[in-house]
Formats: C-alpha cells, sequence, structure tokens
C-alpha cells in the first residue's frame, strides 16, 4: 500500500518536471527563432546600402548621368573594336545600331547613332539598358551622352535617331582589343499614359 501511494506521489512531481522542461525547451526556440527573424531583418536592411555601394563601385546604377573622363590624350598607336548590339524586350520596336561595329583610339570621342521605330498605333515608352562584354569593359567605356539616361517616348509609327557619345578610357588594357555594347530596351508600364494624360 505504501508503495502504491509513493509511485502516485511521484507521478505527479515527473509530469511536473517534464511540464517544467517542456516549458525551458519552448523558450528556448522561441529565443532562437526571434534571434533568426532579427537577424534576418537586420541582413535585409543592411542588404540596401550593401547593393548602392557594390552599384556604385561596379558603375552599374549611374544610367543617369554621363561618365567623367580624366584623361583626354588619345593613343594613336592602337585601337579597339566597339561592337554595337540592340534588343527589345517586351516592346513593339524596332531598334538598331546603324553601325553594328566601330574602331576607335582609345582616348577618342566618338558618337554612334541607334534608330528606334515604334511599330504600334499607341504611344509608347520604353527605357533602355546597357551591358558590357567583357564585364570589365565597363570602368574603360566613358558614356558622355546617351539616350539610355532618360526613358524614351515614341509616338504611333514615330521613327527617332538616338546618339551615344563615348570614349575608350586610354586606361584600357591591350589584352581588350574589342568591346559590346548591348542595349536593351524595356517597356515602362503607364508612363505613356501618364504622358498623354499631362498633355491633355
Amino acid at each position: 500500500m505504501s508503495t502504491r501511494s509513493n509511485a502516485q506521489q511521484g507521478a505527479p512531481a515527473g509530469a511536473a518536471q517534464a511540464g517544467a522542461e517542456r516549458s525551458r525547451a519552448n523558450r528556448t526556440l522561441l529565443f532562437k527563432l526571434g534571434t533568426v527573424v532579427i537577424a534576418m531583418f537586420g541582413f535585409g536592411y543592411a542588404l540596401v546600402p550593401f547593393y548602392e555601394k557594390i552599384c556604385e563601385v561596379t558603375g552599374l546604377r549611374n544610367v543617369a548621368q554621363a561618365d567623367a573622363v580624366g584623361n583626354t590624350q588619345v593613343d594613336t598607336s592602337r585601337t579597339v573594336r566597339v561592337e554595337l548590339d540592340a534588343n527589345t524586350r517586351n516592346l513593339p520596336w524596332q531598334f538598331h545600331p546603324r553601325e553594328p561595329v566601330v574602331t576607335v583610339h582609345p582616348g577618342e570621342l566618338k558618337q554612334v547613332v541607334y534608330e528606334v521605330v515604334n511599330t504600334t498605333d499607341r504611344p509608347v515608352t520604353g527605357q533602355a539598358i546597357l551591358s558590357y562584354g567583357p564585364r570589365d569593359a565597363a570602368q574603360y567605356f566613358r558614356k558622355l551622352d546617351c539616350f539610355c539616361f532618360a526613358t524614351q517616348t515614341l509616338q504611333p509609327g514615330e521613327r527617332r535617331e538616338m546618339p551615344v557619345v563615348f570614349v575608350i578610357d586610354a586606361a584600357v588594357p591591350a589584352d581588350m582589343p574589342a568591346i559590346a555594347l548591348s542595349y536593351t530596351f524595356f517597356e515602362v508600364e503607364g508612363a505613356a499614359r501618364m504622358a498623354s494624360a499631362n498633355q491633355d
């Protein structure tokens, strides 16, 4: 009889101890999950200035401003082949360079022209994004004037010539004999409607 009563008294004590351990484990898990949430929020918050710094260093986001040109000496002892490419992404335009390839001396001021036609019966606004090949070429290619600095709105059937004025820095390595420029135009949704509403 005494053995049974000891067992009955031990059962609630064991259950209380198990409940305390479970409560402690739950608090530990809650603390760990809270720490993960705070760390994720901090990482997301820190990602914006980190991204801005990467873009500043690589020159990826300075699409709306002209590049600074330091050395204006023309190196006539060598040439760089510049290959021009034009693409559209979900945009009903015809878009191409007037000349697909030009040859320039490092340090020489050069202008090329792209032609674009809006083939629709409505105004369309697009934004051009430039990419380089090889990737390292971006640090030597200086745009002084470019249609990519701003959005372009074309009326129905409108044809436009758009210049790009550039200099290839004289510091371009000799093992970079060619640079590819690839412009891709994307439609800017709603921009044409806003422009036509402002005209009314």
